[in-house]
């Protein structure tokens, strides 16, 4: 069974950086896409960044993201982080790992992924 585990959330103020980390327990873990979604009161789950499954892969970055985001993941360690740097009062949201084995469902939406962490809480203020 496929775990992900979301850390790294917390409270930033407006400008600040965070890391967060998703710790993946599968064997074939070089064989997923990974990425990163984020959901607000009120608001869908949205696409932040996504990897294809080779370290050093492919990325995408939601327009939101772009520029001020990056996302990595390292295959010896089974892990994708996101880095955060710029906060907004508007990137404040819990946000979520997720897996699949197709790059191409996180462009379907978030209902076809095939694993999801817990989430990570992240706070901005201004």
């Amino acid at each position: 069974q496929v775990q992900l585990v979301e850390s790294g959330g917390g409270l930033v103020q407006a400008g600040g950086s965070l890391r967060l980390s998703c710790a993946v327990s599968t064997r074939t873990f070089s064989q997923l896409a990974m990425g990163w979604f984020r959901q607000s009161p009120g608001k869908e789950r949205e696409l932040i960044a996504c990897i294809t499954s080779r370290t050093g892969g492919s990325q995408y970055y939601a327009d939101s993201a772009q520029g001020r985001f990056t996302i990595s993941r390292d295959n010896a360690k089974n892990t994708v982080s996101l880095q955060m740097n710029g906060l907004k009062p508007e990137d404040t949201a819990v946000y979520y790992c997720a897996a699949t084995r197709v790059y191409g469902n996180f462009f379907v939406g978030s209902g076809v992924m095939d694993h999801w962490g817990k989430g990570a809480l992240v706070t901005v203020v201004s």
